[in-house]
């Protein structure tokens, strides 16, 4: 962004993939988790995909489930490039077909290149977990120093 917020502003922050149906709903969970914890109550979440599946994958309900958090009540859905340019953060998760030129050069578009868990062994989808749960709380840590 090209000023650092204040506590009082809204920050959106957007997580996509294709199907939104794995990756990116874990993100979105963990961030919805670190928003809490933390207090931050002016963090608005936003998720989608481009091309969105039926149904969260099973692999991540089962390995999210470990983990504490219920996803069985999500659902999947399309995510437009005005929500897209709303948000102060984007993380993809290496699948996207977002053309950051759509975005705005405002908008601090990440990609975290991780792999899809679709199909995976549980011991991999867990290790994906893992990731997505440390870059959550990396870009939360950046987010409270920027303030």
């Amino acid at each position: 962004m090209s000023s650092k917020p204040n506590s009082e502003d809204t920050i959106r922050i957007g997580f996509i993939c294709v199907q939104n149906a794995g990756r990116s709903q874990m993100s979105t969970a963990f961030a919805e988790h670190e928003r809490e914890r933390r207090g931050l109550d002016h963090v608005e979440v936003l998720t989608g995909g481009t091309d969105p599946a039926d149904s969260i994958h099973e692999e991540v309900l089962e390995v999210m489930s470990e983990a504490g958090i219920d996803l069985s009540h999500r659902q999947p859905r399309e995510i437009t490039v005005d929500e897209l340019r709303s948000c102060a953060y984007v993380a993809t998760m290496g699948c996207s077909t977002l053309d950051v030129g759509d975005v705005g050069e405002d908008v601090d578009v990440r990609d975290w290149a991780l792999d899809d868990p679709d199909s995976k062994d549980f011991d991999r989808v867990r290790e994906i977990r893992d990731e997505i749960e440390s870059r959550v709380g990396a870009l939360f840590d950046e987010i409270e120093t920027a303030e």
